[in-house]
């Protein structure tokens, strides 16, 4: 978009400036949309299981602005002359299972005849004007949450070559297609600072957003961290995608280790995934609470895993 004439719009709460997770616009004083889109190839075999899991990654991004979805709309690629149809319908059975389990509307879609597999979602949600999260708001002595554990992209890899084991596939696989409509709800009635989710940059790419937007150091508890099971073996044998090294060395220069790490940990801390958790900022006397208080209501992997330190060193991770 560099060099392309951007509007201005005293109604446009979020847009493209930040590095969010959506678009919001103001209508009233009470009420502005959250608009996002996103869409991705398959990451599991299971044509239904990819629909779901693609879905509840593109309602992700209501959530983590503070959101409630409304509507949706199907966005598809398909070889339709060289797969059977019935492929197709059932990604788009998984993805509507998901929508309707976000309480959203399925309002129509798009689909275009294309040699790659492509599923997603435009999704179109409500939230109080002033109960925006961004990811600019992060503020020094916040604790950093984490409600899905990591290794997602990982384990996909070695999905696909098929050396992991079938329940560390399956727990993987609903890991991903597990909406963050409970953690999205639950962490509302707290004082939060920041949001966002963990997607294709990593816990250290989006952690490292939200340091740059809110001009603040974050340290990242590496041990602290949530994994998925075998992801820690799967590295070992070299299963890492494309992506995650992309994620480190992009990262590289805006990392601090404080002391020894396992390369490998941060390896997954890179790791690009795939409708990862929300990463919630607020301050840290309420943080444990709301660990508590996901973990009772179905959010087993929830955990603090950072803090953010003095303002004025911008822009830096610090792993310890």
């Amino acid at each position: 978009m560099e060099g392309l004439p951007l509007e201005e719009d005293p109604n446009l709460l979020v847009g493209r400036e930040t590095s969010d997770d959506a678009g919001v616009y103001r209508l009233s004083d009470e009420v502005a949309l959250v608009q996002t889109i996103d869409f991705i190839t398959p990451v599991v075999n299971d044509p239904y299981d990819f629909g779901r899991i693609a879905a509840a990654n593109a309602l992700s991004d209501v959530y983590a602005m503070g959101g409630r979805p409304l509507t949706a709309m199907n966005i598809v690629c398909f070889p339709v002359k060289d797969l059977d149809k019935q492929i197709l319908k059932e990604i788009l059975r998984g993805g509507l299972e998901k929508i309707h389990e976000a309480g959203a509307a399925l309002v129509g879609g798009h689909s275009v005849e294309d040699p790659e597999i492509k599923y997603g979602l435009s999704v179109t949600g409500v939230v109080h004007p002033d109960r925006v999260l961004t990811n600019a708001g992060a503020r020094p002595g916040d604790a950093l949450i984490l409600t899905k554990p990591l290794g997602t992209g990982i384990l996909a890899t070695a999905i696909k070559a098929g050396l992991v084991s079938e329940k560390a596939q399956g727990l993987a696989v609903e890991t991903m297609a597990a909406l963050n409509r409970k953690a999205a709800e639950i962490m509302v009635s707290y004082p939060l600072s920041a949001c966002t989710d963990v997607t294709g940059f990593g816990l250290l790419g989006h952690t490292l957003e939200i340091a740059t937007a809110g001009k603040v150091a974050i340290t990242i508890y590496a041990e602290r961290v949530p994994l998925l099971p075998e992801v820690l073996d799967s590295v070992r044998m070299g299963l890492l995608p494309a992506g995650s090294f992309a994620n480190r060395n992009f990262c590289a220069g805006r990392i601090r280790q404080m002391r020894s790490i396992d390369p490998m940990l941060l390896d997954i801390l890179a790791d690009a995934q795939t409708s990862g958790g929300l990463l919630i900022f607020l301050p840290e006397e309420s943080a444990w609470d709301l660990v508590g208080d996901l973990k009772a209501h179905g959010v087993p992997f929830a955990a603090v895993i950072g803090r953010v330190g003095a303002a004025g060193d911008t822009g830096m991770i610090e792993i310890a």
